[in-house]
């Protein structure tokens, strides 16, 4: 367990935050600054920053500095708990960024002339997904000059890409995770 105050592991400095990391964040700011520890001015920065952060590092580097929270009382209790949670899965990414992404089924990113490649449950898909929570016609995978784009296209469940919601396009490559409905992938090169 890491304890406040630690600063972030430097080998994050790529790894994507999701929306989850950016409510753990901003909680335990809050309960900072109900404690004491954080002035109004400070809190209402931090909570700006965390909500821009795209990056598991610049969400830690947003508690980095915040004193010690005393063992006993529920305030800060929780927001102990709380970093502990965060800093816990920094830790668990940094020590193994790969391992979640090798047991995901790999999704090889197509080759050709072709430019637009359909994804959903319709057997017309390009990618054809027999998963329930996967829409008809869930998302796009759009090839531009030098780039992948992932778009959903008004899917039921939603379209991830490392955590991040892809309600418009969003620029994806090799390595990534991409999920659609409750199905996950690790992109991947063809070679």
């Amino acid at each position: 367990m890491v304890a406040p105050g630690t600063p972030p592991p430097d080998s994050l400095p790529g790894l994507r935050a999701s929306d989850d990391d950016r409510e753990d964040v901003i909680r335990i700011l809050r309960d900072g600054s109900a404690a004491g520890r954080l002035s109004d001015a400070t809190f209402l920065r931090r909570v700006d920053r965390a909500l821009r952060a795209r990056r598991m590092d610049e969400l830690a580097g947003l508690l980095s500095d915040l004193p010690p929270v005393p063992a006993d009382g529920a305030g800060p209790g929780r927001a102990a708990k709380a970093w502990s949670r965060l800093a816990d899965r920094l830790r668990a990414l940094q020590l193994s960024a790969r391992w979640p992404a090798a047991r995901l089924p790999r999704l090889v990113l197509p080759r050709g002339p072709k430019t637009v490649f359909t994804i959903g449950r319709s057997p017309d898909s390009d990618l054809p997904l027999g998963d329930i929570t996967v829409s008809w016609h869930h998302a796009e995978l759009r090839r531009t000059d030098q780039a992948w784009m992932l778009v959903d296209v008004g899917s039921k469940n939603g379209t991830r890409v490392n955590g991040w919601r892809a309600d418009s396009s969003f620029a994806v490559r090799a390595g990534d995770w991409v999920s659609f409905g409750a199905t996950a992938f690790r992109l991947a090169d063809p070679a």
